[in-house]
């Protein structure tokens, strides 16, 4: 087990500027605002208290697969079928991402299975905008979506779900993501979905290589145009298409402690995470489902120092990665990397804040940041 020596202590993490490019409003609400729509809209739920519901959705459980995992989102999708409650969840988000210091996130999920109590395609994108579009004026974070297909479901219905996202290009949605049960549904049934966001000169996004292997991630590129991967736990055994992907600076949202309660992977030790950065792969840390996983940013972050043995240096590109990584157009994208660079810099690499008007201190940079202030912020950035 790779147990970092003399850990950066928890709090560092939190204070540090970071993305979550991975995380599903449907997986990522408030146990407590979970019971109190149910209590106001007449749900029926499997418990009443914040214990009971809490062991009912299995926050943090080790499920063994990911059709174990996504069980949970059954319970939640039950309060999430009116505008105001999904107003509230994502503002809710976007609220407890910015406690963490969470500076930018894409927030995920799929319209259509919001839409049980008659609600209207475009009022559910619109709700949820409104509720990240909240957050930001009230604490700053700045929210996008990503609108996805499901795989497990049917190619027609991921058709109309890129619909929707040409449809709010420019209006927050950012980009499209194929999500749902992996294995037996591959993404190519659903390609002509990815032709469609893709004319429109929208991101693309898909879960792959998490329950299946590497032909998964291999068919997400190759057929569906993906400019980034879901998860991609099981790109390692491929040698060929990980320096594919590392090459073409396609990044991947890894997600390890979802990765661990799906099975996708055996322990965070043996998380491939650590491995891709060393390649020089562009890995982001993400939350995946910040309710049904029972994480934050800050968590995982903490967790691949510690239990992976990353360097807090290289945690510190990781986090630059996730910038460099989002679908924000680009010259937004460079301001924030600009400012996000400066905050990095006034930690040593144990994690120690620094002076940084003294000249020792400015000598004593990062190597790593160094470089990466000289190119993150070039269109052919790393």
């Amino acid at each position: 087990m790779r147990v970092s020596e003399n850990p950066v202590p928890f709090e560092t993490f939190r204070a540090l500027p970071k993305t979550d490019l991975h995380v599903h409003l449907d997986g990522s609400l408030r146990v407590e605002t979970i019971l109190d729509i149910a209590r106001a809209d007449d749900i029926e739920l499997p418990a009443t208290d914040v214990a009971g519901l809490t062991a009912a959705i299995g926050c943090g459980a080790q499920f063994g697969s990911l059709v174990e995992y996504l069980r949970g989102f059954d319970i939640t999708l039950r309060v999430m079928q009116s505008e105001a409650a999904l107003e509230r969840i994502a503002f809710e988000l976007a609220e407890d991402a910015h406690r963490e210091n969470v500076r930018y996130m894409e927030v995920r999920y799929a319209p259509m299975l919001h839409t049980r109590r008659g609600l209207k395609l475009t009022r559910v994108v619109e709700a949820v905008l409104d509720g990240l579009r909240r957050a930001r004026e009230t604490f700053g974070i700045k929210a996008n979506v990503i609108v996805c297909g499901i795989r497990n479901i049917s190619p027609e219905s991921s058709y109309q779900m890129a619909e929707l996202a040409v449809a709010y290009k420019g209006g927050g949605v950012v980009g499209f993501d194929l999500a749902g049960a992996e294995a037996d549904f591959p993404a190519k049934h659903h390609r002509q979905a990815f032709q469609l966001v893709r004319d429109n000169n929208i991101n693309c996004t898909i879960h792959a290589g998490e329950a299946y292997g590497p032909e998964s991630i291999a068919q997400a590129i190759h057929v569906c145009g993906a400019h980034r991967i879901g998860h991609g736990c099981r790109l390692r055994e491929h040698g060929d298409l990980l320096h594919y992907v590392i090459d073409h600076r396609i990044p991947l949202e890894c997600c390890p402690s979802s990765n661990v309660q799906t099975g996708a992977v055996k322990s965070l030790a043996s998380h491939p995470l650590k491995l891709y950065f060393d390649l020089g792969l562009r890995a982001t840390v993400n939350t995946d489902n910040r309710l049904i996983t029972d994480t934050t940013v800050s968590k995982e972050l903490h967790l691949v120092h510690r239990e992976m043995g990353v360097p807090f240096a290289d945690i510190k590109a990781i986090i630059l990665a996730g910038f460099k990584s989002s679908f924000q157009p680009f010259h937004e994208k460079q301001a924030m990397i600009r400012r996000v660079i400066a905050e990095l810099e006034r930690y040593d690499d144990d994690g120690q804040l620094r002076s940084v008007n003294t000249p020792a201190a400015q000598a004593e940079r990062p190597a790593r940041i160094r470089t990466s202030t000289s190119t993150s912020v070039r269109p052919d950035a790393e």
